[in-house]
């Protein structure tokens, strides 16, 4: 089967912020937005430069209770392009664990994180208050997540059935512009290739057909994007990435997904 083309068109800015055309690719690849934020970031200010990022404070709640309780969520037992059925997954929580707050340059958006992990910004040179990407790597040196703040995102668009493991929305982005910020861990599935996203979501990820969601948040004059790394292919089936969902190192990313605020 052919390769689905990639198709760009000029960008344009709407309400102060530089909105990218849409990308076609093909959806078996790693996930995008972590990627395209930090070359959002380059595009913006040129040459940048990567540092080991301080915390502005630290508190030792635990990450069970750290964000709001999230509704019920979504699972369902769906083959390689099989639509999803709707069923309801209770995530067991791990034992507390000391966090810390990372905020942006900007003083604007900022998430909690496990105290024993850290955060390296990379900034563009010129403005680094404009665009800035936060990278949490954990005790190993794994890189675990991004956090990008910006004014320049790129979206992705094509066909796809999804399997809706859990949803939630995000408190700390609640004022900011519809559709509201949504936590959400699922599946994208297309031609028997399975993508696995943990992310923030622009409004609620919706199980069954549908196309693939971008993930890009307006808040304030720009916009925030917040993405999970995953290997190319993390999980072996819907049980492997419930099981991982329900130990220690899913629920602390669930949590610094849904501690993203801005102010």
């Amino acid at each position: 089967m052919d390769t689905p083309m990639r198709r760009a068109e000029q960008p344009c800015e709407l309400g102060g912020v530089i909105m990218k055309g849409t990308l076609m690719r093909p959806a078996s690849r790693a996930p995008l937005v972590s990627v395209l934020a930090a070359a959002a970031a380059l595009s913006l200010a040129g040459c940048g430069a990567v540092v080991s990022a301080a915390p502005s404070s630290s508190s030792a709640a635990a990450f069970a209770t750290a964000p709001a309780s999230p509704s019920p969520s979504v699972s369902a037992a769906a083959g390689p392009g099989g639509a999803a059925t709707p069923g309801t997954t209770p995530s067991s929580a791990p034992a507390p664990a000391e966090l810390k707050t990372y905020t942006f340059p900007n003083g604007h958006v900022s998430f909690k994180y496990p105290a024993d992990w850290k955060v390296e910004l990379f900034t563009g040179a010129g403005s680094p208050t404009d665009s800035a990407t936060a990278t949490v790597v954990d005790t190993s040196g794994t890189e675990q997540a991004t956090v990008y703040s910006g004014r320049v995102a790129d979206g992705v668009s094509h066909p796809v059935t999804r399997t809706v493991y859990e949803s939630a929305p995000v408190p700390g982005l609640a004022a900011q512009p519809a559709p509201a910020a949504h936590y959400g861990f699922y599946v994208d599935r297309m031609d028997g290739n399975a993508t696995y996203r943990m992310h923030l979501a622009a409004g609620v990820p919706q199980p069954g057909q549908g196309s693939a969601l971008d993930g890009i948040i307006r808040a304030g004059d720009g916009v925030i994007l917040a993405d999970v790394k995953f290997i190319e292919k993390p999980f072996t089936n819907d049980a492997a990435a419930k099981s991982w969902l329900a130990g220690a190192e899913g629920q602390a990313l669930k949590a610094l997904l849904l501690s993203i605020s801005y102010s």
